[in-house]
């Protein structure tokens, strides 16, 4: 009986510890593994620290997981998670410390999903940092570059890309916003080469700004300004050159190479940005001049359109709150359209003024650069001394100094001129169009005609009415673009025209 007794004990104790063993299998909170897995445990422990906002807890527990297990599978989730610490506690220290870690994940971890994430916060935490255009740009400098990284580094992550587009939108009306001002400020100071330097490159880098008319409008307020200083400026005259003058027909050439400056500016607006607020003021300034007037294509006013459409205007509280808010106001950034990813060559302010003389005086401008050599036509002097800062200078930098020269040389063989005609003029002779004649008597030229439009009661044949209808179905009508145009115009600051 009690050796019965006894056996009935056994059993019922190895029945308790089978039980215990699995209860306690059932209940392990590790993903039903066996093992504890303590390289686990640590980074829950740090994610749960994280969600209550322990920052320096989750810190410290994904550090000892690193240096401890740097062979477990949760070691690059636990440096991207040591960034991501960083980054929600913010402030100026830890959005840099932020920054660090992720260059680290980047340059461990190339190949992971996650390093795309880590390049878009790199670029994030420059955006969280820009301020408004008129002061200091160097965080919307890097974030744009870090922008065009993640774009042109992960292109197969379509989802992180379509964000980082958007914020390059956002980051580059910024940047354009500062180039105009700067443009602008330089146009109120007739200091007219330095704004078409910040204008040129302005139009040419950023397309999708807000305000692309109005910097293309004043691009050619600025030529137009130089048109009034050249016309005010002296013509020489052989028996008494005045001091500063050019020669007449150089004078002539430059006013029309600014002229033609001038009318590019205007037909960008109207053939590029059809429905914003210059329009009008731009066929105004073409007919002013004389210059034909363009079409846009439908294809530009669809363009336009929807550029228009994304733009988001500011409330009344936006507009209160960017009085006191540290960072731009981006609501005007366009959310349609690609952002530019490589900036083209700056223009420089004596760049493109000598460009437009040597134009002027009909030299070819292909090559940006010049160069001058000397030759002396004998052997060299012996012990030539070396040449002084403070001696004349024997050749001038100045592109119309030939037109400031002295009397020219009584010695000098001029060509002997043509004898006239006595008999009736030549038929076949090429005479001047009515328009050259009409400016040669200092009358006022006729109205423009727009190109590409029909005359009225002018004959077409089949093959040119053929053509006509081909063409006319490209270009948009006045009634698309009055249609497409917004029915609120936005307050215009007024410029000066000439």
């Amino acid at each position: 009986m009690s050796h019965r007794f006894s056996l009935l004990s056994a059993l019922a104790v190895l029945l308790m510890i089978t039980a215990a063993c699995t209860n306690k299998k059932a209940v392990n909170p590790l993903a039903n593994v066996g093992s504890k897995q303590p390289d686990k445990v640590l980074f829950d422990k740090a994610m749960d620290a994280m969600k209550h906002n322990r920052f320096d807890v989750a810190r410290m527990t994904l550090q000892t997981l690193i240096n401890t297990y740097p062979d477990s599978e949760f070691i690059a989730r636990a440096k991207l998670a040591v960034g991501d610490s960083w980054y929600s506690e913010g402030g100026t220290a830890s959005l840099a410390q932020a920054e660090q870690e992720y260059r680290d994940f980047e340059t461990f971890f190339p190949n992971m999903p996650e390093a795309a994430e880590a390049q878009l916060k790199i670029a994030n935490i420059q955006y969280q940092q820009m301020e408004k255009a008129d002061r200091d740009f160097t965080h919307a400098k890097r974030a744009e570059e870090e922008y065009r990284n993640l774009i042109m580094q992960y292109p197969d992550n379509p989802k992180l890309v379509r964000e980082g587009k958007e914020r390059l939108l956002e980051v580059q009306e910024v940047l354009a916003e500062r180039e105009f001002d700067i443009g602008r400020f330089y146009f109120y100071r007739l200091s007219y080469p330095a704004s078409i330097a910040r204008l040129k490159t302005l139009v040419e880098k950023y397309p999708l700004y807000s305000k692309a008319d109005e910097a293309l409008y004043l691009l050619g307020q600025n030529y137009e300004g130089q048109i009034v200083q050249m016309r005010a400026r002296p013509t020489c005259v052989k028996t008494s050159p005045h001091p500063g003058c050019i020669g007449e027909q150089v004078k002539a050439n430059m006013i029309e190479e600014l002229t033609r400056e001038a009318s590019a500016a205007y037909s960008q607006i109207i053939t590029r940005y059809p429905l914003m607020d210059r329009e009008d003021d731009a066929k105004k300034r073409l007919a002013a001049l004389h210059q034909p007037i363009p079409r846009p294509s439908k294809a530009a006013v669809a363009q336009n359109r929807r550029e228009e459409d994304s733009r988001r205007e500011a409330s009344t509280y936006d507009r209160l709150m960017s009085v006191v808010k540290k960072g731009p106001d981006v609501a005007q950034a366009a959310k349609v359209g690609d952002p530019t990813l490589v900036d083209p060559t700056p223009v420089a302010a004596n760049q493109d003024a000598g460009a437009t003389a040597m134009r002027a005086m009909g030299i070819s401008t292909g090559d940006h650069s010049l160069s001058v050599e000397a030759v002396k036509a004998g052997p060299p002097d012996a012990n030539e001394p070396a040449p002084r800062s403070d001696a004349p200078a024997t050749a001038s930098a100045d592109p119309f100094a030939h037109a400031n020269a002295a009397a020219p040389d009584p010695n000098e063989l001029t060509p002997t001129p043509a004898p006239k005609p006595s008999g009736p003029p030549d038929p076949n002779e090429l005479t001047p169009a009515p328009d050259a004649q009409a400016a040669a008597s200092n009358q006022p030229l006729p109205p423009p005609v727009q190109v590409n439009e029909i005359q009225q009661g002018q004959p077409a044949s089949s093959s040119s009415a053929t053509a006509g209808s081909a063409s006319s179905s490209a270009l948009a009508s006045d009634k698309d673009i009055s249609s497409s145009k917004k029915k609120k115009k936005k307050g215009l600051k007024k410029i000066i025209t000439f």
